[in-house]
């Protein structure tokens, strides 16, 4: 009379295929530390510290819009090709909605009462995303509420990074949109790029910096500056690849409803992004990897 053979029940033999990855991505360097990040991610609820960011972004983002339209009037007023040149690259580089804005967009004209407005719409609302900018840093890198930046402290910095962010923007626009009238065909691409690119650096060195704790090295913030450059970028040509395939073969009703979408999608991924980077920058800075899936392994 033959033995029956044990057979391995399917949720044990999960569970060690699950341990034996567990044990495969602690050995491995690469793949442990991408691990642990997603792991720190999750610990910080780096989902909802990006859908707040994302959300105060939403409301900030047209009032900072009305602000950057109307400076560029004061810039580049009578100089009507300059004008054009402007309006074009610096709106067409405003992913989901550049195009619209484009379109519909009149000529550039400095407005005293325009730039009042917006000036106090996006200050209040561009304070709101700075201040949960910082508090989601404070989070990450676990700094103590004593040593966190003060009330006046905090606004400042924010205050300092919205004009810093609002003067980069001008320049880097300006100088986008001269360069693609000078030049045309495959060299306009690499320009645009590596233009937008320099851009990115410098808009993540700056935030990164202005809205992470004094106490953190800057060289600690460098590899996550990078790596947000790099996504940011990869999403705003995903914003032009959507607007070419979604919104413009939408019908107006549901076209409308595909920009706001988009456009809160958009802001949702760059918020993570942000995050992400942050977390990248702990866990390397502090060494926090390998991270086991199983704890009480």
């Amino acid at each position: 009379m033959s033995v029956p053979v044990a057979r391995t029940p399917p949720s044990q033999f999960a569970h060690e295929r699950l341990r034996a990855f567990d044990n495969y991505q602690c050995r491995s360097r690469r793949l442990g530390f991408s691990i642990a990040v997603i792991k720190r991610y999750s610990d910080d609820e780096g989902g909802s510290l990006g859908a707040l960011i994302a959300y105060y972004a939403f409301f900030s983002l047209f009032p900072l819009l009305l602000v950057f339209v109307t400076a560029l009037g004061f810039v580049v007023q009578g100089d009507a090709k300059a004008r054009e040149s402007v309006l074009h690259s610096a709106l067409g580089q405003i992913p989901i909605i550049g195009a619209q804005l484009q379109s519909q967009a009149a000529p550039l004209k400095g407005s005293a009462i325009a730039l009042t407005i917006g000036l106090v719409g996006s200050i209040l609302a561009g304070l709101a995303v700075t201040g949960s900018t910082q508090n989601a840093f404070n989070k990450i890198w676990q700094i103590p509420r004593r040593r966190r930046f003060g009330f006046f402290a905090w606004r400042l910095r924010g205050l300092g990074l919205l004009g810093l962010l609002g003067v980069l923007t001008i320049v880097s626009t300006v100088a986008a949109g001269y360069a693609a009238g000078q030049t045309g065909g495959v060299i306009a691409v690499i320009l645009g790029v590596a233009i937008a690119l320099v851009a990115n650096l410098l808009l993540f060195f700056i935030v990164f910096r202005l809205m992470t704790a004094e106490e953190i090295h800057t060289r600690d913030l460098l590899p996550g500056i990078v790596l947000a450059a790099v996504l940011w970028q990869i999403l705003q040509h995903a914003g032009g690849i959507y607007v070419e395939h979604v919104i413009r073969h939408a019908k107006e009703t549901s076209g409308l409803f595909a920009i706001v979408l988009g456009l809160l999608s958009w802001l949702y991924l760059g918020a993570q992004v942000l995050i992400l980077a942050a977390e990248v920058n702990v866990v390397r800075a502090r060494r926090l990897w390998p991270r086991r899936l199983f704890e009480d392994a």
